[in-house]
């Protein structure tokens, strides 16, 4: 039996519960709890955000307005005012120059307190002039004369949560600081030295306010990279070294299929890529990425008939039922009149419905399924899965996406597709172990989408032209981001939005959001598809996936709350038929000059890999593919800039760890192991000894 892989032994003081830290309770766990704070590890992963930069001052004098200062001083007298008021307390320094310590509101007893009359004591905190008076608000310090070295001169400023403070975190962490046992070094040394970075327990501590925490910052997310590049080149060696099985296909299949259009050039070499991945015996890892409109369901199509020739079974998995359904019914009416036999299998299948899908999988009577993470629950079970494919894979983990693959009793072969179009460096620290296909050609008949930018205020003059385009026979999607008022954010409800449009055109208004349940859900879409309701009125749940050619206008609503390859998404829900499509993006009457910009951009250009390449630098690679919503965004160390600089590096340095220094198993790849698991990178350890 294959022994199970332990994370190291060296790791576990940072892999302890933060409760053993000194001071931590059931109070202070749950604060710490909302900032991702669980364990050591992530307590020392919670860098500063800034620094308050103290200096320490004999006198009044010498110090600036403005400046955080430390200084000794006296106390002569106390000065409150109304229950308004604030409380003042009058201190001389050394020099009998007066400072005014302004507390306010009730706050009066624990002044007297810290300062009593006639006492000397060390205040730090923002000198200030109000009025011909100098004075601090709120000393952050207020000690005794012995207890100066205590006060900081270098301070940082943590991220927090309501029941936290700054200095509280600093403290936690200081007692953390000391548990951290010395790891061996996994960083090239050559690389190491012309960087001028620290090793890694010097740059904890730098990061923490004990050094300069630049270097010390780009090295730890170099690290972090560095990991992650490690494990995908791990999962692709593993993948390469499994057999999987070869799929020779006839052609048979899709000689006789009907295809709406002769397929672009780009379509075509993404199948044969395909194909000639099938063939082999190491399972494929394909990525195929293509802007939206550009036909990767053809494509997609292809792959599993190909599959079903080789005597295989093929599944697709689709993140949302709303795109599972229309995947179905377009494969289904693609393959109408061949021997195809397809099935779909969502959370709303039950019953007996249910039981003939797993049954027809099971005995083999069923090709291809289509459905949503239904599909690879442990009951799901399949007589020769050949085939597996992932559409819109930014919203499945790696974990998820191997999960499906491992469905077959020998190794499937994986193809994942997205519409997000991908910078070069997202696909390197998402895909790395991945082979690429890109559809960089529209099919025939895809007209450019026409974009325009309007003030929220001539509201009524955009429901008016909606008012002429469905007189007109035209379809239109309208977009609102929220589904229910917020207190928090004054925007239009979906629901609100709908009902005033119905007010004005009646039933003919549909509505789709993420709460309704999936049956009501699907009757209000297929209304819309067949042309028995001319609005749409939805939230982003249409983001992906939906298609009727007749939609040829798009209304997004507070435009400017979106990220751009999210509208770029929604824009491509039209301009999918013949006739020309326009894409209106209601803003906010106010705008800063950034969301100017970005909405200026989406009506210059519909190439998705500019808009992607600006939104990664406006918004973060967590943002674009949609991961930082869905908890599983892929850095918590590196920025984006500093995942744009270090990647090609990082993915460098991985690959000549694993394919000239042996992987794991030399001096230096033992500590690279440590990094794996450091970096929660430890699933490719497993599939490394699962190989």
């Amino acid at each position: 039996m294959r022994q199970i892989e332990m994370r190291p032994e060296l790791l576990n003081p940072l892999f302890a519960e933060i409760t053993t830290l000194k001071g931590v309770g059931s109070a202070l766990e749950k604060p710490l709890a909302r900032l991702g704070i669980q364990r050591i590890r992530d307590l020392l992963f919670h860098f500063p955000v800034a620094w308050i930069e103290r200096r320490a001052v004999d006198k009044l004098d010498e110090a600036r307005e403005g400046e955080a200062i430390v200084i000794a001083v006296t106390v002569r007298e106390y000065r409150a005012g109304g229950s308004r008021s604030p409380f003042r307390v009058l201190v001389e320094d050394d020099a009998g120059d007066v400072l005014v310590l302004t507390y306010f509101g009730r706050t009066g007893p624990l002044a007297r307190k810290l300062l009593p009359i006639g006492a000397k004591r060390m205040v730090s905190g923002r000198l200030e002039r109000y009025g011909l008076e100098r004075q601090i608000a709120h000393p952050d310090h207020v000690v005794v004369p012995e207890e100066a070295p205590d006060i900081p001169l270098r301070e940082p400023v943590y991220p927090l949560s309501e029941g936290l403070t700054s200095r509280r975190i600093a403290q936690l962490v200081k007692q953390a600081l000391v548990r951290i046992p010395h790891l061996p070094e996994w960083i090239e040394s050559g690389l190491a030295e012309k960087r001028c970075w620290p090793g890694w327990l010097e740059a904890i501590h730098a990061i923490h306010g004990h050094g300069s925490d630049i270097p010390a910052r780009e090295r730890l997310a170099y690290d972090e990279i560095f990991a992650n590049q490690l494990a995908l080149m791990l999962v692709r060696a593993s993948s390469r070294r499994r057999k999987g099985v070869p799929l020779h296909a006839d052609g048979r299949l899709r000689r006789a299929l009907k295809l709406p259009y002769v397929p672009t050039g780009a379509q075509t070499r993404a199948i044969a890529e395909i194909e000639g991945d099938l063939r082999q015996e190491s399972p494929m890892l394909r990525l195929l990425q293509g802007d939206v409109g550009s036909g990767k369901t053809l494509v997609a199509l292809s792959a599993m008939l190909v599959a079903v020739e080789g005597g295989a079974q093929a599944a697709l998995l689709a993140p949302t039922e709303i795109l599972a359904r229309q995947h179905f019914d377009t494969i289904r009416r693609l393959v109408g009149g061949l021997s195809v036999n397809v099935a779909i299998l969502t959370g709303r299948e039950k019953g007996r419905a249910r039981e003939s899908v797993l049954m027809g999988l099971a005995d083999g009577t069923i090709d291809i399924l289509i459905g949503t993470h239904a599909i690879f629950q442990n009951a799901v079970a399949y007589r020769r899965l050949g085939l597996a494919i992932v559409d819109e894979q930014h919203r499945f983990g790696v974990a998820q996406r191997l999960m499906l693959a491992s469905k077959a009793e020998r190794p499937a072969h994986l193809l994942v597709m997205t519409a997000t179009p991908i910078p070069r460096t997202l696909a390197l620290s998402h895909y790395g172990e991945m082979d690429i296909s890109r559809l960089d050609e529209m099919p025939p008949g895809r007209q450019p989408v026409e974009t325009r930018v309007i003030a929220e205020s001539r509201l009524g003059d955009v429901i008016d032209a909606l008012g002429r385009h469905l007189s007109g026979g035209g379809q239109a999607y309208w977009v609102c981001p929220l589904v229910e008022e917020s207190e928090a954010v004054d925007l239009s409800a979906a629901e609100e939005r709908a009902q005033q449009l119905r007010d004005r055109f009646g039933a003919q208004v549909a509505l789709v959001h993420g709460r309704m349940k999936g049956p009501e859900k699907d009757a209000q879409m297929d209304r819309f598809q067949r042309g028995e309701a001319s609005v749409l009125v939805a939230t982003t749940v249409i983001e992906v996936g939906v298609d009727v050619p007749n939609a040829t206008l798009m209304i997004i609503e507070n435009a400017e709350r979106f990220g751009l390859a999210q509208l770029h998404q929604l824009r491509g829900r039209v301009g999918r038929g013949s006739q020309r499509s326009v894409c209106l993006l209601l803003r906010a009457d106010a705008l800063g000059e950034t969301a100017r910009a970005r909405l200026a951009l989406m009506r210059e250009t519909s190439d998705g890999f500019r808009i992607a390449e600006e939104d990664l630098r406006l918004r973060g690679a967590g943002e674009i593919l949609g991961t930082r919503q869905s908890g599983d965004d892929q850095f918590r160390l590196a920025t984006p800039d500093q995942v744009a600089s270090l990647i090609t590096v990082a993915d460098s340095d991985a690959r000549l760890l694993v394919d000239r220094d042996g992987g794991l198993t030399g001096k230096r790849g033992q500590a690279a192991r440590i990094a794996l698991y450091l970096f929660e990178r430890d699933a490719a350890v497993a599939l490394l000894n699962a190989g």
